[in-house]
């Protein structure tokens, strides 16, 4: 039977609760016991599909098709255990299932209330699927004392009585400020939120105390003594130069052997850490910079593209380089031309990620001709491939109307909605005026690459599974059109009506890609699309 970790944050939120999670995943698999990692969100959005990047930051896309929290990002990357749709469960989800129950008559008339019938949907939840692994830890998001997070904070009341003494443990994650003007770390609201937590039913085992200074042995022991733990429990978590370094952190302060203990497991062995000293050492002893240009439409909010940053970190671990990432905002290219040059011609490599809507396009376009006239490497990603198209086809192709029916009616529809396709499920069908996430291509397909290709010669096979999240695809009727012009497809789906690559046999490194293959790459397994393109990246340094 599985053994459960609930974490909870308290006073301010955002203080890193995914990345506490993934750690210590990372460190109990490193001690040989297998780890499913679990978020739930208090938002009453029923998935977040429906939330804008600069709102809550990228949506991170599973095998089996369901659009998650980006912690589930860093769980897969800490962990490289995939997760799935069961593993991220928000209000908005929790609610609709019990409505829906309720109008089916499930209850039999019975009253629908919070007690017991919303806790016992989250408990429910919780423990879904987990007989095939040691631990089960759980983030509880929000912070402790909000009102939207009091039933999952009542859930996990309840969930440790039903698990029993011993199977399940948890730990609160809180805030010791600096106060700068008296120079000292204040405990005060450590105590207070640790106070509040217990006197919604649940004393913390762990304490994982956020701070920008040493943590002080009197303040520690201050600590253990006001909120009920032990002094050993209370763990001090300060800024590290990497998320990567994270794991060897929370090791040197004991965090893994503080669960263990709470838990009343015998130590074991310590824990293999040799392939996180190697990230750490690649990420603190570069042998060079690259400098690759993100041209996309939420550079705002750095979260937006969470994976995709964390991808060209992968690409410079494999290559032993520190990537320097610019965010350049499409529309800066849409104004002055003089931008163009003036923005990219500093950079090694561009990259135009994922995106909807019109806002923003004609500024990619800019720049992905910038990187195919200047022989600059270049990676485009879902939207990044169907503007490469689309640049093709317009300066290349003699199709000077060329465009994406997503923007409205063209004559030219080199991007378009298909409307069905066969999968490996099946048919698979769109609506135009269906639900935008429903009518949405997610998950995991397979695609066949061309032997011979720059694609087949990347992933050293011809057969590949990726994820993938968009409405449109490349129109295929205008293959031939774009490949006498010099872009080739190179991947395409099983059943020949999808291309999913393309790419520029001319040019050093031209690659665009219908799916996102960001999100399957690892700090310790970088995807092989990332690692060559900084690779190309590191060619085109020697160049300039």
């Amino acid at each position: 039977m599985a053994r459960f970790v609930f974490i909870t944050g308290g006073v301010v939120s955002s203080l890193g609760k995914g990345l506490l999670a993934a750690a210590l995943g990372a460190l109990l698999q490193a001690r040989g016991y297998r780890v499913r990692l679990r978020k739930f969100d208090p938002y009453l959005n029923v998935d977040p599909g429906t939330m804008s990047p600069y709102q809550h930051g990228e949506v991170y896309v599973t095998d089996d098709g369901a659009e998650t929290d980006l912690d589930l990002g860093h769980y897969e990357r800490f962990t490289g255990v995939p997760t799935r749709r069961s593993d991220n469960v928000t209000a908005g989800r929790i609610y609709q299932t019990i409505i829906t129950r309720e109008r089916r008559g499930d209850y039999l008339g019975a009253t629908v209330q919070v007690i017991p019938h919303v806790t016992d949907a989250i408990k429910a939840f919780a423990t879904e699927g987990t007989d095939d692994v040691d631990f089960v830890i759980c983030e509880i998001g929000g912070t402790v004392g909000d009102i939207e997070s009091l039933p999952f904070i009542e859930a996990v009341r309840q969930l440790r009585n039903d698990l029993g003494r011993g199977m399940s443990v948890s730990i609160h994650v809180t805030l010791v400020p600096f106060i700068a003007a008296a120079g000292e770390l204040k405990t005060k609201p450590t105590q207070h939120s640790v106070r509040e937590l217990a006197s919604l039913g649940v004393q913390p085992d762990v304490l994982v105390c956020r701070c920008e200074h040493p943590l002080p042995e009197a303040e520690r022991r201050k600590i253990a003594l006001f909120c009920n733990v032990a002094r050993e429990a209370v763990i001090p978590a300060l800024d590290a130069p990497s998320i990567y370094a994270v794991p060897l952190q929370y090791h040197r302060e004991g965090l893994d052997a503080q669960v263990i203990h709470a838990f009343g497991l015998p130590p074991g062995r310590e824990p293999d850490l040799d392939r996180w000293i190697d990230i750490v050492d690649r990420l603190k002893h570069p042998e060079g910079t690259v400098t690759v240009g993100v041209v996309g439409k939420y550079v705002g909010l750095p979260d937006a593209y969470k994976s995709l940053n964390e991808a060209l970190v992968h690409g410079g671990i494999a290559n032993r380089v520190r990537v320097d990432v610019r965010w350049i905002d499409a529309e800066v290219f849409e104004g002055d031309p003089a931008e163009v040059p003036a923005r990219l011609e500093p950079l090694h490599a561009i990259l135009v990620p994922g995106a909807f809507g019109e806002r923003g396009a004609e500024g990619k376009i800019a720049a992905i001709r910038f990187a195919r006239e200047r022989r600059v490497p270049y990676l485009g990603i879902c939207f990044g491939m169907q503007m490469a198209c689309v640049e093709t086809a317009r300066n290349l192709a003699g199709l000077p109307e060329a465009s994406s029916t997503e923007f409205g009616p063209t004559p030219e529809p080199v991007v378009g909605l298909l409307h069905e396709w066969r999968s490996e499920t099946g048919l698979e069908q769109r609506h135009e005026g269906g639900d935008l996430g429903g009518t949405m291509r997610l998950g995991a397909y397979r695609a066949i690459l061309a032997p011979g290709s720059r694609a087949a010669a990347i992933y050293g096979c011809t057969e590949i599974w990726e994820r993938h999240r968009h409405r449109y695809e490349v129109n295929l009727a205008y293959r031939s059109r774009l490949e006498a012009a010099g872009l080739v497809v190179t991947g395409m789906s099983p059943d020949g009506r999808l291309p999913e690559i393309v790419e520029r046999p001319d040019h050093p490194w031209f690659i665009g890609v219908q799916f996102h293959p960001e999100l399957k790459s690892r700090p310790f397994a970088p995807h092989p699309l990332f690692a060559s393109f900084i690779e190309a990246a590191v060619r085109q340094s020697r160049l300039v």
